[in-house]
């Protein structure tokens, strides 16, 4: 028998991310979550799937860390393995964005390099998605 197909996700929480989770597991993956701390903790998204070893079936196991954390991600990416990362975590609200340009710069862009760089330096055979916005190519003609 293979090795379950191991992903990561980071913004499991979200919508995408949730869903991702769902779809990925009922194709027998090992699903692995990023989620941040917070001191308030929404993951109503993900509740009837997160993992519980007292209750069968909830095979979603997560993950503290924030994107934006190099060194947290390449320990994640090293510890875990997956065989795909799908990076869906973003600071999603377009007026924060105007706000707070630098964060928003550092969570969708910088973010996006430190993973691709952990996964180099992990195995170059490891699968990735980046997901975007259309709001990335502004207002059209």
């Amino acid at each position: 028998m293979s090795e379950a197909k191991r992903a990561l996700i980071t913004g499991v929480t979200g919508q995408d991310g949730s869903y991702m989770a769902e779809q990925l597991l009922e194709k027998g993956y090992e699903v692995h979550g990023v989620v941040r701390r917070s001191s308030t903790f929404n993951r109503s998204r993900i509740d009837h799937i997160h993992h519980d070893d007292h209750i069968p079936g909830k095979n979603l196991h997560l993950h503290y860390g924030d994107v934006t954390d190099a060194a947290r991600m390449s320990q994640l990416v090293y510890d875990i393995r997956p065989h795909e990362v799908y990076n869906l975590a973003a600071q999603s609200h377009v007026r924060v964005s105007f706000d707070e340009p630098v964060y928003t710069a550092e969570a969708t862009g910088v973010s996006t390099i430190n993973m691709l760089e952990a996964i180099r330096s992990v195995d170059t055979g490891i699968r990735f998605y980046q997901a975007s916005t259309s709001e990335m190519f502004g207002a059209s003609p």
